[in-house]
């Protein structure tokens, strides 16, 4: 199922703490901790998803609706608070403050709309004259979504990563990630329908209002569940080694290379240890494991950018169907009209249902033909093919939508609605689901098997901050195409929106050039390390191996690395001396 990515999670969780914290936390397991936090963490989650669905994807209609904002300008913002809240988990914040934030936020936002006076009065003979925002009221906005951003992204995987906390062994962890990502799925879906359909159809203070009590009420659980939670001790940066390595090298990069230099990568110099041959000055001398961590990361920054440009098309394309749903005719019969900030409830559908179908249908049927299962190479591949596909898709719909408006109707009225069902544009948004299916598990279980150990539990979030990442870079496509060519005005109708498509399908398609080749010369690191993993019936009570041709030590797997990376010259050497050979004895017959 879905919770692919997420039971990967599990194990990198266990990675964050050391065996001293353990025997630390063994005489607390029994009395906090397991499944009774479980009704705790998920009435938490349920009520922050719920709160995200309603503001969050219906944010661009509100600014351009209530606040007058210009609908190219209202999209990058929507975009800057989808980047933010995907960046706060990698940057991490203490779950409580994260949530208070976006409950004060939410609550400024119902604010602006539940009070005239927080809000520009509603427009006068059209858009052209619609009154700008005070100073007043942009800064209490601007307010309410930096702390709901905050919040939001703040709690979105501190959540998870407390409730794996909360579990001894993987199998339960997995089974929490499980109902994890289900309740996940399901309240964004909720969320994103009903909240965002009383905001649109009865009253945005009303829809808002909703928000902040069930983001209230999901606070008042998490608290209320204090007692019964397994608190883990922060443990820093593990990112810290990693910049000591770089700070070391610099350091000494003009210090001849000695061969005395033990376990340490950077040359040891006076000073750089005490009298107990320990590490005295951390920033000036490192270990080889150190190094060779920072050698894994730097192997795997290729494909991690390749990623970035992955999902940029998809903010940009999950943005402006904001705006193409406003101009269409979003009617379902007679009475029920869809919310144009639903739209990507049909992205989340279409992934829910293809992670099923991959993981219990396609994946069997691969795994039969090719007698192996598919890599996350393999699998991020796929996902550059239908992050394409959907590119196209979204091209040829536009066209259509373009030339309905042409034909049918007046290009200079901004507020009609052109007649386009739109059912129209599920297509487009459904396919890039169905690419997130494939590429999302990919990429965390890519990430977290060629991680360092050290940044095993860190790189779990890389994908969302490559989603972060990916949203700030849609803005600048957004702002450059903009202001570079004349596809992108504030009327959608008046612009060639199908030329922006075509052009991030160039653009996924040189990334998907660019990707394979990556992935053409990279090497899995991490794949023989699996042979140490310690698993049920491997070690007895002594703590000897019971079972040594199932499990070895690291070392072992190390001198086999060793060896088969001298293998190629060992066997030049074997065609050199058959050619000595077969000469010595030619020559002996020459002789004869």
């Amino acid at each position: 199922m879905a919770a692919n990515e997420f039971q990967e999670s599990s194990y990198a969780i266990e990675g964050r703490h050391s065996s001293n914290e353990k025997a630390q936390m063994s005489d607390t397991h029994s009395k906090r901790g397991g499944w009774i936090t479980f009704s705790f963490i998920t009435g938490t989650l349920i009520g922050l998803t719920l709160a995200a669905g309603g503001w969050g994807t219906n944010l661009i209609v509100y600014l351009i609706e209530k606040f007058h904002f210009k609908s190219i300008v209202a999209t990058q913002i929507g975009n800057i608070v989808n980047g933010s809240t995907s960046l706060l988990p990698v940057l991490a914040a203490i779950i409580a403050d994260s949530m208070l934030g976006c409950y004060s936020g939410i609550l400024l936002l119902a604010l602006t709309a539940a009070l005239k006076s927080l809000r520009p009065q509603t427009c006068v003979n059209g858009p052209s004259l619609c009154p700008i925002p005070t100073k007043i009221q942009f800064a209490v906005l601007y307010m309410g979504i930096v702390l709901a951003s905050i919040g939001q992204g703040g709690t979105r995987s501190t959540i998870a990563a407390m409730g794996a906390n909360q579990f001894d062994n993987a199998k339960d962890q997995a089974v929490f990630f499980n109902w994890y990502v289900v309740i996940l799925y399901a309240s964004a879906v909720l969320g994103s329908t009903v909240i965002v359909y009383i905001e649109d159809s009865y009253s945005w203070a009303l829809g808002f209002g909703i928000c902040v009590v069930v983001t209230l009420i999901g606070l008042a659980i998490f608290l209320l569940g204090n007692r019964y939670y397994r608190h883990i001790k922060p443990q820093g940066s593990p990112f810290t080694s990693l910049a000591r390595v770089i700070v070391a090298a610099t350091r000494k990069r003009n210090i001849p290379i000695s061969s005395k230099s033990g376990d340490y990568y950077t040359l040891k110099t006076e000073g750089d240890t005490n009298s107990a041959s320990s590490i005295a000055k951390p920033w000036r001398l490192c270990s080889v494991q150190q190094v060779e961590d920072l050698k894994s990361l730097i192997r795997i920054c290729p494909i991690l950018s390749s990623g970035i440009f992955l999902s940029t098309p998809i903010g940009v394309l999950t943005s402006l169907t904001v705006l193409q749903a406003l101009t269409v005719d979003r009617h379902l019969g007679p009475h029920f009209k869809i919310p144009a900030g639903t739209m990507i409830v049909f992205t989340l559908a279409s992934t829910a249902i293809s992670l099923t179908l991959i993981d219990r249908i396609l994946y069997p049927i691969w795994q039969k033909l090719s007698h192996q299962s598919p890599t996350p190479l393999q699998r991020i591949a796929l996902g550059h093919v239908f992050n394409a596909l959907g590119m196209f898709v979204a091209a040829l719909v536009e066209s259509k939508r373009l030339k309905i408006t042409k034909t049918q109707h007046p290009t200079n009225e901004t507020n009609s609605t052109i007649p386009m069902s739109v059912l129209w544009l599920v297509p487009q948004m459904a396919v890039v689901g169905i690419g997130e299916a494939f590429h999302y598990p990919g990429q965390v279980t890519l990430y977290y098997q060629e991680f360092p150990t050290s940044l095993r539990s860190t790189s779990t979030a890389m994908h969302a901050m490559i989603i972060g990442i990916a949203y700030y870079m849609s803005n600048a496509v957004i702002g450059l195409t903009q202001r570079t060519t004349g596809w992108l005005p504030d009327n959608i109708n008046n612009g060639r929106l199908d030329n922006v498509y075509w052009m991030l399908l160039v653009v996924g398609v040189i990334n998907f050039g660019y990707y394979l080749i990556c992935a053409r010369f990279y090497r899995y690191q991490n794949v023989l390390n699996r042979a140490a993993l310690k698993t049920e019936g491997d070690v007895g009570s002594d703590g000897l191996f019971t079972k040594p041709w199932r499990i070895c030590i690291v070392q072992q797997v190390e001198d086999l690395k060793t060896l088969i990376r001298i293998s190629p010259l060992w066997s030049s050497n074997i065609f050199l001396g058959t050619a000595i050979g077969v000469l010595t004895s030619l020559t002996i017959l020459q002789k004869l």
